[in-house]
């Protein structure tokens, strides 16, 4: 007799995602496995007295979502209500940032915190209109005179706050910054209340800790979130000693232990991987070793739902605070930098790759976040140095961001089986931004996706949440048009990649990058049955509509979890 099935979608278009990008019409799911893919007829025939049919009417069927970039605890607790939602078109002036601190502080008892994320400078109108104009803490003296207030970027590598809290963090025209970090002061000396990179760590240390609970509730709240974008699985990019005031959130250990809390209830209904931070921005390799010692998850906590595989660690920052390491010089000047422990960039380098080797030697995957070319070179010679000194068959290590990355560095990645993970929606967002930074001609390079896949690199792409939204359908679209939020302007042509390599970014690659490509990542039998369901035809679709085309139904582990409202049987 054959085997009838839970749940059958038929009528579509398939996108299996297969070493072939195979297109079936059906797919059929029994045990929270895919049973059989094929055409309607066939799959028909599988249905039984208790299998639920889905007429698909011509919509598309992907394989889940794989975010493999996305900070989803801090997603939550760095949105309403936890925070204030600083991100264009929420505020469009500083203006508008004060405005909002101003009523959260008429709500909040006086000398608690008020935090936010979000503000972009290329979408405040004060900064648009002056380039010279900055945020200041003045701005928020006003507002919130009473409060210490900490607002950071839309990068999550910079905060602007106001006299109260450098105050309270003992920040004056005195105080000598971290190493790797930037105060800004103005021309008389005075701190202007923006803090770059490790400098960060001064006020947000201060901020309060969510507790357990609220992070398991965020962690809840950021899950249902994702199934209504079609998402199953995501690496939760930074948990651990050196992660505890990552944007103001606290995100230490006990949000690893809230995620293991939420398994063992059976609740966590997504596929996590998380790397650990035992390193802070700036940290050392003596950081590494210390925050290794005993960090693991259970036993008996399902590693399908949850698994750290991996280490995180910080080489330099970000371009549009110029402090990427970059081999030539911004066109303000400086280079930028390593912001690891060291008096100098040579040790700053040896130091990056000390750490780099602990990690690997532990028999960790490695993720570290680089973007400036000099930085990213470095990484890569020290992922080759460290597998030489303690050969590993597959350690899958990767470039988190790289968002120069050279040919010299993207084939050294693709020879020892290493990738990159990159950032197409946070390219939409600043692209315009970035050729004042960087010049043109590099702005145009940034986030060379089709150079990357055409040097033999299974290449990743995650939202990098909270820093853009973790709508994937905007990455996509994004990788195929490489277009410019503010203008429309396209930036980089010949690096805009097709649509099946793009989908192959967040499903099948990313699954390679989970260790987990032999059970979920494609739309073929014996693997999860994680599935994403679009309104529309996506193959049809011009890019530009992509953003806008319907997530219908999220299907994880073979229960439907998601539905959208007024596309039920």
């Amino acid at each position: 007799m054959p085997e009838t099935t839970d749940l059958i979608l038929t009528g579509g278009d398939v996108l299996t995602v297969d070493d072939a990008f195979s297109v079936a019409e059906a797919v059929a799911v029994r045990d929270g496995r895919i049973l059989a893919v094929g055409g309607d007829a066939e799959i028909r025939a599988l249905a039984g007295p208790g299998t639920r049919v889905v007429e698909l009417a011509g919509r598309t069927v992907l394989p889940g979502i794989n975010d493999s970039h996305l900070h989803a605890a801090a997603w939550a607790l760095t949105s309403p209500p936890f925070a204030l939602d600083l991100g264009h078109p929420a505020v469009e002036s500083i203006a508008d940032i004060a405005d909002a601190v101003r009523e959260a502080a008429a709500g909040t008892p006086a000398g608690e915190w008020i935090t936010g994320l979000g503000w972009d400078v290329g979408y405040l109108a004060e900064c648009l209109a002056d380039p010279a104009r900055r945020p200041h803490r003045a701005d928020l003296d006003a507002a919130a005179p009473d409060h210490p207030v900490c607002l950071t970027d839309f990068s999550g590598h910079m905060v602007w706050v106001n006299s109260r809290a450098l105050e309270l963090a003992g920040i004056d025209r005195d105080f000598e910054a971290p190493t790797g970090g930037v105060i800004d002061t103005d021309a008389a000396g005075e701190p202007t209340g923006v803090l770059k990179e490790t400098a960060q760590a001064l006020v947000q240390g201060l901020v309060p800790p969510v507790s357990v609970a609220q992070r398991k509730e965020a962690v809840l709240s950021a899950v249902s979130a994702l199934h209504a974008l079609g998402i199953t699985s995501y690496t939760e990019p930074g948990l651990g000693p050196g992660g505890a005031e990552i944007l103001g959130g606290g995100l230490d250990t006990a949000t690893l232990h809230a995620y293991v809390e939420l398994v063992r209830a059976g609740r966590l209904e997504a596929r996590v991987r998380a790397l650990l931070l035992p390193a802070p921005m700036g940290g050392s390799a003596a950081d590494v070793r210390a925050g290794l010692d005993g960090a693991a998850v259970p036993d008996d906590v399902d590693e399908r739902r949850l698994s750290v595989i991996g280490v995180k660690v910080f080489a330099d920052g970000v371009p549009p605070n110029e402090t990427a390491w970059m081999h030539e010089p911004y066109p303000a000047g400086g280079h930028g930098g390593l912001c690891v422990h060291g008096a100098d960039s040579g040790l700053k380098e040896a130091e990056l790759a000390e750490m780099i080797r602990i990690a690997h030697a532990a028999g960790y995957q490695l993720g570290v976040h680089v973007t400036g070319d000099r930085a990213i070179d470095s990484v890569v010679d020290a992922f080759a140095a460290a597998q030489l000194a303690h050969p590993r068959p597959d350690a899958r290590h990767y470039v988190i961001h790289g968002d120069f990355a050279s040919e010299r560095s993207l084939a050294k990645l693709a020879a020892h089986g290493y990738g990159i993970n990159m950032n197409p929606a946070i390219k939409w967002t600043i692209a315009d931004l970035m050729d004042g930074i960087v010049g043109s001609a590099r702005s145009d390079y940034m986030w060379p996706v089709r150079s990357a896949v055409e040097a033999g690199i299974a290449v990743c792409v995650g939202s990098d949440a909270p820093i853009t939204a973790p709508d994937w359908r905007r990455g996509v679209a994004a990788m195929l048009l490489r277009e410019s939020k503010a203008t429309g302007r396209v930036s980089g042509p010949e690096q805009c990649v097709p649509l099946e390599t793009a989908l192959r970014a967040y499903t099948v690659n990313a699954a390679r990058q989970d260790f987990a490509e032999s059970w979920k990542g494609t739309v073929e039998p014996g693997k999860v049955a994680d599935l994403c369901v679009l309104g529309g035809d996506l193959r049809a679709a011009d890019p530009h509509d992509i953003p806008d085309l319907p997530v219908d139904m999220t299907v994880f582990d073979g229960r439907i979890v998601y539905e959208r409202v007024g596309t039920e049987d």
